[in-house]
């Protein structure tokens, strides 16, 4: 698990390496405040998103399920800042299995809840969702906003991330593909 006071003596150092006095009254409390936050924000490193799946049975052929405007918070792993935005999720069900379309959100933010590459990310929901019920197929769509390149380097404010993950015939039919994709858009064929 979390090492908390770990953490607390890492950001008292950083708070002296950046020339900053961790004993004045505005800083006394920030090295326990981080550690704190560290331990909510990193949850998803200790935790398997697959305790969070809810599976039901349905007897009808499901089409495509889609959930969208996923909310996701993560952190860079390459410099430690935020990158925040939204997951479409699409699947279509094979054999009766469906999700909880609750737990679909549940899967973003446990899987988000790491340090974290956008393209990862995206990758290791579509693989939870296979591994949670055989899926014909999965899209997962990704656009995020990543402040290691709004408030640093680059300094492009409001530059989005697109990703996507495909599986199955999300991967392998161009028709099914473009359906999915077209459902997110808000466009329907």
């Amino acid at each position: 698990m979390m090492d908390k006071d770990r953490i607390e003596k890492a950001v008292r150092e950083i708070l002296i390496g950046i020339g900053e006095n961790p004993d004045r009254e505005g800083l006394l409390e920030t090295p326990r405040r981080v550690a704190e936050m560290y331990e909510e924000i990193f949850e998803g490193l200790h935790k398997n998103p697959l305790d969070d799946v809810k599976k039901f049975h349905e007897d009808h052929d499901n089409g495509m399920i889609i959930v969208k405007d996923i909310p996701l918070y993560s952190m860079c792993e390459h410099h430690l800042l935020p990158f925040t935005g939204v997951a479409h999720i699409v699947y279509i069900p094979n054999g009766g299995e469906v999700l909880g379309l609750s737990k679909l959100a549940r899967i973003v933010d446990t899987v988000s809840k790491k340090p974290q590459l956008q393209e990862r990310l995206g990758n290791e929901i579509a693989d939870v969702i296979l591994e949670a019920v055989d899926s014909k197929g999965v899209a997962v769509v990704i656009e995020a906003e990543h402040l290691c390149m709004t408030m640093r380097g680059i300094r492009k404010p409001g530059s989005r991330t697109i990703t996507t993950a495909l599986r199955g015939v999300m991967k392998t039919d161009s028709q099914t593909r473009m359906e999915a994709l077209s459902l997110i858009n808000g466009r329907v064929l």
